[in-house]
């Protein structure tokens, strides 16, 4: 008990640095996403061609490498971020591409004949996408966006490579220091916890849409 209550401060810090991280990435990646599904439905090719192709590299490759690409790679063509930025930058960008692909296919399942209603009622394509595609997608993906964010929350704990201390950082060296598990075990809680938690509000958010059917 006494080992648990004398890493609270420090799990406390790292558990900050954790959810600054999760909530940044989700802030940027859902409006890059929808940008992202808008121009992979583009009509203009060349758009469409980069959109694709930056969707495969992301959802290619590990968040890992992207992450020591960043970092480590970059500077040598002059380009230096420090290891917060470089963590939201690796993030939005991979997870801007998942959720990407998700709204795309949630775009697509609209019928058409919702688009032919707003023509008739007048309304703008910005205007249509707006009042009537966005609500009617935004049910249709909340299962697979909830797995992602969930996901994200996972993720966060890729950021030891950089050096940030994360959750999972701090827990890794108390856990050396104390040659104890205890630390991974408790840091092990609080991700089951913070999971539990978004399961529950995307549940929630599922069945207040549900209701409105």
């Amino acid at each position: 008990m006494e080992t648990i209550i004398s890493l609270i401060p420090s799990m406390l810090d790292g558990l900050t640095v954790t959810l600054e991280i999760f909530m940044i990435t989700l802030a940027l990646s859902i409006p890059l996403g929808i940008v992202i599904a808008l121009g992979r439905l583009s009509r203009n090719k060349a758009l469409r061609t980069f959109i694709q192709s930056y969707i495969l590299v992301m959802r290619g490759t590990p968040l890992l490498l992207q992450l020591i690409f960043i970092f480590f790679g970059l500077p040598l063509i002059g380009i230096v971020f420090d290891r917060f930025t470089t963590v939201i930058i690796a993030f939005t960008l991979n997870y801007a591409a998942y959720f990407g692909e998700i709204f795309r296919a949630g775009i697509q399942s609209i019928d058409k004949g919702q688009y032919e209603a707003a023509e008739v009622l007048g309304l703008s394509k910005s205007q249509a996408f707006k009042r009537i595609i966005l609500p009617q997608m935004t049910k249709k993906v909340l299962p697979p966006v909830s797995n992602e964010v969930i996901t994200l929350i996972k993720d966060s704990a890729l950021v030891y490579v950089v050096g940030l201390d994360d959750m999972l950082r701090v827990a890794k060296i108390a856990s050396n220091t104390s040659a104890s598990l205890i630390p991974l075990l408790f840091v092990s809680v609080l991700y089951l916890l913070l999971t539990a938690i978004l399961t529950n509000i995307f549940k929630r958010l599922e069945n207040r849409f549900s209701y409105y059917e």
